[in-house]
């Protein structure tokens, strides 16, 4: 096959081309100088990793969630502190 540079971007551009299945894995093959098999390959780990972005998104956004709750109870807690220093120092 072709020198094509096989970067991500590439890789997904192809795979989805393979999703939409407007040409055979054969066409899009010729098309990009790529193995069919390769495409498959590229296409299955597209799919397969589809699911983790949305997963990763979630759990991130919990722990933001739970990381930003305890740093605003610990701004809480600091803020009470350095009030009774301030309260302690000026009697």
């Amino acid at each position: 096959m072709n020198g094509t540079p096989r970067t991500p971007a590439f890789k997904k551009k192809v795979a989805l081309e393979a999703l939409r299945e407007d040409k055979t894995l054969a066409q899009l093959a010729s098309q990009h100088g790529v193995h069919p098999m390769q495409i498959s390959k590229w296409k299955r780990e597209l799919l397969d990793g589809a699911e983790r972005i949305f997963e990763e998104k979630r759990s991130r956004s919990k722990e933001d969630l739970v990381g930003r709750e305890e740093l605003e109870r610990k701004i809480g807690q600091l803020t009470v502190e350095l009030d009774f220093l301030k309260k302690r120092l000026s009697s």
